[in-house]
């Protein structure tokens, strides 16, 4: 049977001094694609759906944690091809790592070195033959979950309510829109922007969702979505389909919006 990887790595040469090493510590493993970027390692293993994901933590745009997420939030439910087995490769010393091992079959540190790749390969070889065809899936939900928010690496610096922005300042041509922040709904990634939507209209700022969330109370604003964040008291309902997939109605607003299994934890019954 062949079992099939993709390497994410920004560095051409540590992805190719990888490549080599696996293709002689485990020949039977095939390397798929390497690329060099999260967002290009999300959309390539959703397309090519390999067995091993070698996932560099630190690269332009998505870091390797963010990408993982997105692979979590959009791996199909029905799909009869498990969740890639995940080797983070990193350069963060023992400390930070301790966190990565809890969402990953196991860890690598930068420059990799053939005995330590050895061991790993042994452990993703053991763990595919005790997988039996079922995903991973549900446990590195809840894995991450313990990282997205825990000082991790990668992960959005913690926020307080004395440190919460108060107004949003919104530009429209020449005028700049005071929008305060207990008006917003709901805050949503658009490619280098981000919608910021009120009962009464919509605004548009150029800033990133994830240098805008820090600055956001957590406990009044929660995730959703990796590119979704709710003012939670302006939740209506939360419904939940057949299927198990919930669905946030707004008080005051008709927009509907999607909860990715990562964060759908947050919505139960008291």
């Amino acid at each position: 049977m062949t079992i099939t990887a993709l390497i994410a790595e920004d560095e051409p040469l540590l992805a190719a001094d990888l490549r080599a090493e696996l293709e002689r510590l485990w020949p039977e493993l095939r390397v798929v694609a390497s690329v060099g970027h999260g967002e290009a390692a999300w959309r390539e293993t959703l397309a090519l759906q390999p067995d091993v994901l070698f996932l560099d933590i630190r690269m332009p745009g998505m870091t390797g944690l963010e990408a993982a997420q997105a692979l979590a939030e959009d791996w199909p439910e029905d799909d009869a091809q498990p969740f890639p087995l995940i080797v983070f490769v990193t350069a963060y010393d023992q400390y930070a790592l301790q966190a990565f091992d809890r969402a990953a079959v196991d860890y690598l540190v930068k420059p990799v070195q053939s005995e330590r790749l050895a061991q790993t390969c042994s452990r993703l070889q053991a763990a595919l033959r005790q997988r039996h065809g079922t995903s991973s899936l549900d446990g590195l939900v809840q894995q991450l979950r313990g990282l997205v928010g825990s000082g991790a690496p990668g992960a959005p610096a913690p926020t307080t309510a004395a440190a919460s922005l108060r107004v949003i300042q919104a530009a429209a041509g020449s005028a700049i829109h005071m929008v305060p922040v207990d008006e917003v709904l709901y805050f949503e990634a658009a490619d280098k922007y981000v919608r910021v939507i009120t009962a009464e209209r919509e605004h548009l700022i150029r800033t990133s969702l994830r240098d805008l969330q820090p600055q956001l109370d957590a406990q009044r604003f929660w995730q959703i979505h990796r590119g979704t964040i709710v003012r939670c008291d302006a939740v209506a309902s939360a419904l939940r389909d057949e299927s198990g997939k919930l669905t946030l109605t707004l008080r005051g607003h008709a927009d509907r919006l999607t909860v990715s299994r990562l964060y759908a934890h947050r919505f139960k019954a008291m």
